[in-house]
């Protein structure tokens, strides 16, 4: 009898240890299998298919408004090499250089082993065909007008693993824009003044169709008189007087615009309306454009901003 229930306590007891032992299996956990980046692919402004195999984290800008965009997304810690005519933000100027935007120094730029190269579309094809045969990924930025910019803006932040920062930068920036064009929209074209926006003096070259500053001009409730010009272009002294411009809008590189005793007819300088602007927020399609159509705004349309 005490055998019987001797056997009868050994298989409860057997039978308890592989619950016990199953239950313990069960709880735990699997190996974490690797992850493995998917490579993904984006299209630039110049058309061109680019494949990363991960977010970058070494990244080299060849042009100051990209270094900004990087920048304006908090990704300056992955930045490890910019020209020398990037200075804003300030850290931008305690990066190490790769020489001047146009061209730049290749030697540099493979040295510093970056995993993605930002470029301009004036380094096509050249200097893109360059760092890709020695197998570095280039995304090229060049965009001609405002929406585009934000376009940028927005493609970095979806390559670098930043889109949640681009989204909201670019809402900002969109918003800013669209409360200068609910002002200037209903002007008539009466009301908008005709606009040179000269970044040269001698000879006289100027902003046409195709590019920002023309994009400027019209959110800021102004007409280019250059815009049936194509791009940045020379614009002759004759012309600019027969289409007297009610104001002149110059970079301070073209500051000598002001000594051109020719243009002393035109009715910029008759109502004194020559206004000389900061270069790189002008000249950069970054972030900063904003703040120069903002300024642009307040030149062209002073009755807007009654004190």
């Amino acid at each position: 009898m005490a055998s019987t229930r001797h056997r009868h306590w050994t298989r409860i007891l057997i039978a308890l240890t592989l619950i016990l032992t199953l239950a313990l299996v069960g709880a735990c956990p699997r190996p974490i299998e690797p992850v493995v980046p998917v490579p993904r692919t984006f299209v630039d402004d110049l058309g061109r298919t680019v494949t990363l195999e991960k977010e970058p984290q070494r990244i080299v800008s060849v042009a100051p408004s990209n270094t900004e965009i990087l920048f304006a997304l908090g990704l300056g810690d992955r930045v490890i090499g910019v020209t020398t005519f990037c200075n804003y933000p300030e850290a931008a100027l305690d990066i190490e250089k790769v020489g001047g935007w146009l061209p730049f120094d290749l030697e540099r730029v493979v040295a510093l082993e970056p995993d993605l190269v930002l470029a301009k579309g004036a380094h096509y094809p050249k200097g893109i065909a360059a760092l890709e045969e020695v197998g570095i990924t280039v995304f090229v930025l060049a965009p001609k007008t405002l929406g585009r910019v934000l376009a940028n803006i927005a493609s970095v932040g979806e390559i670098t693993g930043k889109g949640e920062e681009a989204i909201r930068l670019v809402t900002t920036l969109k918003e800013r824009i669209d409360a200068i064009t609910a002002r200037t929209r209903p002007l008539t074209d009466e009301q908008r003044p005709g606009v040179l926006y000269v970044v040269w003096h001698d000879p006289l070259w100027v902003a046409g169709s195709g590019t920002f500053a023309d994009d400027l001009i019209i959110k800021a409730g102004g007409k280019n008189i250059a815009h049936d010009l194509v791009a940045w272009a020379m614009i002759d002294l004759e012309t600019v007087i027969a289409r007297d411009p009610q104001v002149i809008i110059a970079t301070h590189g073209a500051a000598g615009v002001r000594d051109v005793p020719i243009l002393g007819v035109t009715a910029a300088f008759r109502e004194n309306r020559i206004y000389l602007v900061e270069d790189d927020p002008f000249s950069r399609p970054g972030p900063r454009l904003v703040d120069a159509l903002e300024q642009l705004e307040r030149l062209l349309q002073p009755e807007l901003f009654p004190e």
